[in-house]
């Protein structure tokens, strides 16, 4: 379940990079009653952008140590510890 949940911070996090104005178009509808009466000013799709790249980053680090090998040796080792 995490995997998918990883997976899926990923590909929000991908659309979102690479196409911001219509998330933030969808996420102004959804946090405002009257979204038409707001200009968005153009720094928040620049940050849509750096968030959206987070996201991936933390999507891939997360499926890649969920997805690395455990050795026998270091889990004995914090088992004793």
């Amino acid at each position: 379940m995490r995997r998918h949940i990883e997976l899926l911070i990923g590909l929000f996090g991908l659309v979102e990079l690479l196409c911001p104005r219509p998330v933030v178009a969808v996420a102004t509808r959804l946090a405002y009653r009257t979204p038409d009466e707001f200009e968005t000013r153009e720094w928040v799709y620049t940050a849509a952008r750096i968030e959206g790249a987070i996201f991936v980053l933390l999507g891939l680090a997360g499926l890649y140590t969920s997805a690395a090998p455990v050795n026998d040796d270091d889990a004995a080792a914090a088992v004793e510890s």
